[in-house]
């Protein structure tokens, strides 16, 4: 079964637009037709009804009629009927009898003979009138007159003046011949039109047909709603033409909000999508409060021949990615805590099986003593001053990694660690402290030393971590650029990183970090990190 969907887009544009081109046309073709029918009609018949009127108030006229001179006027009607370009000019007396008529032969006969018409309005009641018929010589349009005596007061006689109906058909043909060429020249030229306009528009759509596009739109908002991510896109006057399901839940709209077409910053004052929209600069994985809730978004402008059109947002909450974020970390440290517990315990069973065959067996049990109660007290502690889980685990691995390396990671037996806030990431604090505790282990290693402490405190409106290494310290002159990203005091690639990434994470929650010298010559960093929500630029 044919139908036009199965029809390429420019057929389709040829085929409607030449249709609806014909329809116009010949619409307009027949109503112009008609209309100039009409016209030619009236106009003729009033041009006929004005020549009779014209030769009915002829002195001569009146005097030839009232005497029945029908030579005299015989010869007058066809002259005058010449001069007017009329067919026939035929004159009647007042009983309808002809006095005068292009054909000899109907001269004394009654002229309803012609007509059927008794000429009643101009006879009887002395009116002038137009009339269309078919008589004797043919169809004809015909201004009739009464003819009135000299005293204007009797009626003597009818003049009918007839233009032949064949000429009107004769313009009416010539307009409807050039109507015919108008239609095909329009349909001609509506189907280039077609054809441009269709290669227009499949350039705009990137070659796609309608259908394709249906169904791409079809698989796009399947897509959005499949997507975790919340996603909101606007145009270039920064109305939302594009959201999804999760965006509303992300945000916590009410479900019933009709977000396309209302402008961003009517929906999210707080948005910086215009931002974007003005200057076209891509914002990747910023960390924004937004509606009360702490987002990782992305901003991405749309380009299209070099304009930006609108931009797309992805965001997602950060306490989910957080979420993942902590598992990951919490793997990554017991991995370490157990890396190094079985690469310190595999020293120990060696040198344990080594005191048994040498038989000193209560040094074997000693050292297993020692081992003990050493290792169930840093539990104990880190058990009460730091409940939290993962930062307990990693002040763990660092204290056997401590020991792998011959190090001595003392932790502070006073230290609290007990309220932190809940919106503190525990990631960023064991990045934090992590790097620096592997900052002081390195540099006291390399100075042939081997305490390295490590205190922290909650008490107050700060959480204070202390960490103090008997390196070499650090000279003056390099304490200001010791945070910058590839300053290093070591030897070799791959270095300079670790302060920089703490004072980005200090920054971001708000916090600070001090570097003074120790007793030992050593370093001793103090962080602090404000338990108050930090304000974030979004």
């Amino acid at each position: 079964m044919f139908s036009l969907r199965s029809l390429k887009l420019k057929t389709r544009m040829m085929l409607i637009l030449g249709l609806m081109a014909l329809l116009q046309t010949g619409l307009i073709g027949l109503f112009a037709l008609g209309y100039l029918s009409h016209s030619l009609d009236e106009q003729i018949g009033q041009r006929a009804l004005h020549v009779a009127k014209t030769i009915a108030a002829i002195p001569e006229v009146v005097d030839a009629v009232d005497n029945r001179d029908s030579e005299f006027l015989q010869t007058l009607t066809l002259e005058l009927a010449d001069i007017n370009d009329a067919r026939f000019v035929v004159i009647g007396d007042r009983n309808g009898i002809r006095l005068a008529h292009p054909s000899w032969k109907r001269l004394g006969k009654p002229m309803y003979d012609d007509d059927g018409d008794y000429n009643e309005p101009a006879l009887l009641y002395g009116k002038p009138y137009i009339q269309k018929a078919i008589g004797s010589l043919g169809a004809s349009v015909r201004g009739k007159a009464p003819i009135f005596d000299a005293s204007h007061e009797n009626v003597i006689g009818i003049i009918s003046v007839g233009f032949m109906l064949d000429t009107v058909e004769g313009i009416i043909d010539r307009y409807r011949n050039t109507l015919y060429m108008v239609i095909v020249l329009s349909f001609g030229l509506s189907v280039l039109t077609g054809l441009w306009f269709a290669s227009h528009f499949k350039k705009a759509i990137f070659g796609l047909e309608p259908e394709q596009i249906g169904r791409l739109f079809q698989e796009r908002n399947a897509t959005l709603e499949s997507i975790r991510e919340g996603i909101i896109a606007v145009n270039g006057e920064g109305n939302i033409t594009t959201f999804n399901r999760a965006a509303i839940d992300t945000l916590g709209l009410d479900a019933n909000t009709k977000l396309t077409g209302r402008p961003i910053e009517e929906v999210l004052p707080d948005s910086r999508l215009m931002d974007v929209l003005r200057t076209g600069t891509p914002q990747i994985d910023k960390d924004v409060w937004l509606q009360d809730r702490n987002l990782i978004v992305n901003r991405l402008p749309v380009l299209q021949d070099g304009s930006i059109t609108g931009v797309v947002s992805s965001f997602r909450r950060k306490d989910e990615l957080d979420a993942i974020s902590k598992k990951l970390s919490q793997i990554e440290q017991y991995a370490d805590t157990l890396r190094s517990q079985s690469h310190e315990y595999s020293n120990k069973l060696h040198t344990i099986a080594g005191l048994i065959e040498l038989g000193a067996n209560d040094e074997a049990l000693a050292l297993i003593g020692q081992e003990t109660q050493s290792h169930q007290a840093l539990i104990q502690l880190l058990v009460e001053a730091v409940p939290d889980p993962i930062l307990a685990g990693c002040m763990l691995g660092k204290y056997n990694r401590a020991k792998e390396l011959g190090l001595h990671l003392e932790i502070d037996p006073e230290s609290s660690m007990k309220e932190i806030p809940d919106h503190i990431p525990r990631e960023e604090i064991v990045s934090i402290i992590g790097n620096l505790i592997d900052n002081a282990l390195e540099a006291t290693l390399k100075n042939q030393r081997t305490d390295v402490r490590l205190s922290m405190t909650d008490l107050g409106n700060d959480l204070i971590f202390e960490i103090e290494d008997e390196g070499s310290g650090i000279p003056e002159h390099e304490q200001d650029s010791i945070f910058r990203k590839g300053v290093t005091t070591k030897q070799g690639e791959g270095h300079g990183f670790g302060l920089h990434l703490v004072e980005k994470l200090l920054q971001k929650l708000g916090g600070t970090i001090l570097l003074e010298p120790t007793v030992h010559k050593g370093s001793r960093f103090t962080v602090y990190i404000p338990k108050a929500r930090a304000t974030i630029n979004n």
